[in-house]
């Protein structure tokens, strides 16, 4: 199968071909259709995850997929060949972006029949994010303020649309250019960054998504009044999520240092600090499917790159200048 992968980390990664994945009983065959680009996917490719996540090379790359059943194992019972799916792969089985993936079963939903399947392979886990932050862990209440940083960026332009769904004042950062685009996605309040202090500007708010770096995840204490809580979706990690990782003693010191200074400071402030690192749900998805359906959440796709221009695709990612999400063509 051609595919796209890299040979060791920090490479900047080939199409070349090479066999299928092997299908095991609780897994998918899957033809994909289409494949998007999550920051994910460059973070595994420089290695930031290898202590964590020890791949073995060659290393298909790619987290989310949409396409059609090909063949299924012998204990799966939800799926048949031909299915229309879409899903986030397991973490340990990534390798999305090539002609045929291997899934379980439980990562995998039916696709949405309103959206394609370039609108489809675009949701997965950006929407599995904002719902594992907003809706699992902070149970986010009708009433109550959420501040979504990045409201232009992947999982942004999915919370915004999934917390005002949930009855929740929205407020989100974005630069001047997107400023109106996100109100128009839902947002309540849009700070521009580039010409205002979000800190300052912002009080009494109930929960923050980070999906920024240490300097935001600070300033986000100030915002949230006693009680709130700061969720992180780009780190540090907790002790707790090494333990539920099943991590050694070693990673849950150190995960404990990395994350002791902002853990501290939100005791402090009498605020709960916590780190999402979003798991595969095909049960999840199945809920989120609902709302795609019913229209209340909506695909945001920037542009679609051909499966050979991979490391194309990766690279705009990089910038940091797409609205909503960039997806792989794999068939057109």
């Amino acid at each position: 199968m051609k595919a796209f992968f890299i040979e060791r980390y920090k490479d900047t990664g080939r199409i070349g071909h090479l066999p299928p994945p092997e299908v095991g009983d609780d897994e998918v065959l899957i033809q994909v259709y289409a494949a998007s680009i999550n920051v994910l996917d460059s973070k595994i490719r420089s290695g930031e995850f290898k202590l964590i996540l020890p791949y073995t090379f060659p290393l298909v790359l790619g987290n989310d997929l949409a396409g059609v059943v090909v063949r299924v194992g012998a204990g799966v019972r939800r799926f048949k060949a031909g299915d229309e799916v879409y899903g986030r792969v397991h973490e340990t089985r990534i390798g999305t972006f090539a002609e045929l993936a291997c899934a379980k079963e439980d990562a995998l939903a039916l696709k949405p029949v309103n959206v394609d399947m370039v609108q489809a392979a675009s949701l997965p886990l950006v929407s599995l994010t904002a719902w594992q932050v907003l809706v699992q862990t902070a149970k986010l209440e009708k009433g109550q303020k959420v501040l979504i940083h990045a409201g232009s960026g992947g999982v942004g332009t999915i919370a915004i649309q999934l917390a005002k769904h949930l009855g929740a004042f929205v407020a989100t950062t974005t630069s001047t250019r997107n400023v109106e685009w996100v109100k128009a996605l839902g947002a309540d309040l849009v700070i521009d960054y580039t010409q205002q202090h979000f800190e300052t500007l912002l009080h009494d708010y109930d929960v923050v998504l980070n999906s920024l770096g240490s300097d935001v995840l600070a300033k986000s204490l100030k915002v949230l009044k006693p009680g709130g809580q700061l969720i992180s979706i780009s780190g540090p990690p907790t002790p707790q999520f090494a333990r539920e990782q099943g991590l050694s003693w070693v990673l849950r010191q150190a995960m404990g240092l990395l994350s002791h200074g902002i853990r501290s400071k939100a005791r402090k402030h009498a605020i709960n600090y916590s780190f999402v690192f979003m798991r595969a749900s095909g049960s999840q998805l199945h809920e989120i499917t609902a709302l795609i359906e019913s229209g209340v959440i909506k695909p945001v796709v920037d542009r679609t790159f051909a499966l050979e221009s991979a490391a194309e695709a990766l690279a705009y990612v990089d910038k940091g200048r797409a609205k909503g999400k960039v997806v792989i063509s794999v068939i057109p």
